[in-house]
C-alpha cells in the first residue's frame, strides 16, 4: 500500500490558534485534489484504504478535524461546530494551493462539505455526501451526543476495541481485521495506560447546549447550503441509516443540485468506504461516470 504524508497547518478560531493534522497520499503536485473528511468522532485515518486505492489519480487529502486525532483542541469547545471547521478547511486549501477540488464527507465531513459547497466562488468541483443531509433524525443526534462525551477509559486495548465495535454495527458487515483497524484509529494509550477514544470529550458541549430554536435555525442554514450548490452531487445512503431518512434524501434529489441517490443495503450510518465496492462507486462519479 502506498504510504501517506503526515503534515500540518495552523487556523484560527475565535478565541486563538490551532493546529490541524492531515494525511497526503498521491503526487503532491497533482491538480486534481480530493479531499475527504470523516465523521464526528472519526479521524482521517478512516480514509487509508480509499486514499491509497484512488492516490494514482488524485491527490487524496485527509484531514483530523480540530478536535481529533492529530489535531489540536479548541479553547472554546462552542466552536466545535461546521462554521468553524469550513475557516479551517479554507486554510488547509490554501496551504495545498488547492484551485478545484472534489470532496467526499462522511457525516459530519458532509456537513463541511456542504457548507464549502453552499459558498460563492467556491472550489468544489464534485461533492459526495456519505449518509447526512440538511435534516437530520433527533433521536438519531441525541444517541450520537449521548456517546461523545462519556469518559470511557478500558483497561485494555481488546476491550475498548469492543466498546467501538458495538456503537459501531450500523456500519454493516466487517472483517475481524477491519474492525481492529476501525477502532485502533480512534483509540489511544494515555499516561496511566488505559485505552480512551483519541477526540476531545468538550466536542459534546455544542450537542448539550443546542435547542430546538437553534436546531430548527441550524437545519434552515443547511437547507440554504444545499440549495446553493451547483456541482454534481452524489449522496449516499446506508438503507438502514437512522440519521438521514428516506424522505429527506428523496428531497435532496429533487431540490438543489438534484443529487444522484445510491442506497446501500444492509448497512446503517454510515458506510465506511473500506469495500471494494464501495470504493469503485466513488472512482465512477469522480470520473464523471453514472454511478
Amino acid at each position: 500500500m502506498p504510504e501517506a504524508r503526515l503534515n500540518h497547518v495552523q487556523c484560527l478560531s475565535p478565541t486563538g490558534l490551532h493546529r490541524m493534522a492531515y494525511k497526503e497520499w498521491g503526487d503532491p503536485h497533482n491538480r486534481r485534489v480530493l479531499v475527504c473528511v470523516h465523521g464526528v468522532t472519526r479521524v482521517s485515518d478512516d480514509f487509508d484504504q480509499m486514499a491509497a486505492a484512488l492516490s494514482t489519480t488524485w491527490r487524496v487529502v485527509c484531514p483530523d478535524i480540530v478536535g481529533r486525532g492529530r489535531s489540536g483542541r479548541l479553547l472554546d469547545p462552542r466552536h466545535y461546530q461546521v462554521p468553524q471547521y469550513v475557516a479551517d478547511i479554507v486554510t488547509l486549501l490554501a496551504r495545498l494551493d488547492a484551485e478545484t477540488l472534489d470532496w467526499f464527507g462522511t457525516s459530519m465531513g458532509g456537513l463541511i462539505g456542504l457548507g464549502l459547497a453552499g459558498l460563492p466562488d467556491n472550489p468544489v468541483h464534485r461533492l459526495i455526501l456519505n449518509d447526512i443531509g440538511p435534516t437530520l433524525n433527533p433521536a438519531a443526534l441525541s444517541r450520537i451526543g449521548d456517546y461523545i462525551g462519556q469518559d470511557l477509559r478500558f483497561a485494555t486495548f481488546d476491550e475498548g476495541a469492543s466498546y467501538i465495535k458495538s456503537i459501531s454495527l450500523p456500519f454493516g458487515p466487517h472483517s475481524d481485521a477491519q474492525w481492529h483497524k476501525l477502532a485502533s484509529d480512534v483509540l489511544r494509550q494515555n499516561a496511566d495506560g488505559q485505552w480512551v477514544r483519541h477526540y476531545d470529550l468538550a466536542l459534546a458541549v455544542p450537542f448539550q447546549t443546542a435547542t430546538e430554536e437553534s436546531t430548527r435555525q441550524g437545519e434552515a442554514l443547511l437547507w440554504q447550503a444545499y440549495d446553493a450548490v451547483r456541482c454534481p452531487t452524489l449522496l449516499v445512503r446506508g438503507a438502514q441509516s437512522d440519521l438521514l431518512s428516506p424522505a429527506t434524501a428523496l428531497e435532496m434529489t429533487q431540490r438543489g443540485p438534484k443529487a444522484q441517490l445510491v442506497e446501500l443495503e444492509g448497512i446503517g450510518h454510515a458506510p465506511t468506504f473500506v469495500q471494494p465496492d464501495q470504493i469503485a462507486l466513488v472512482r465512477e462519479f469522480l470520473l464523471g461516470h453514472p454511478a
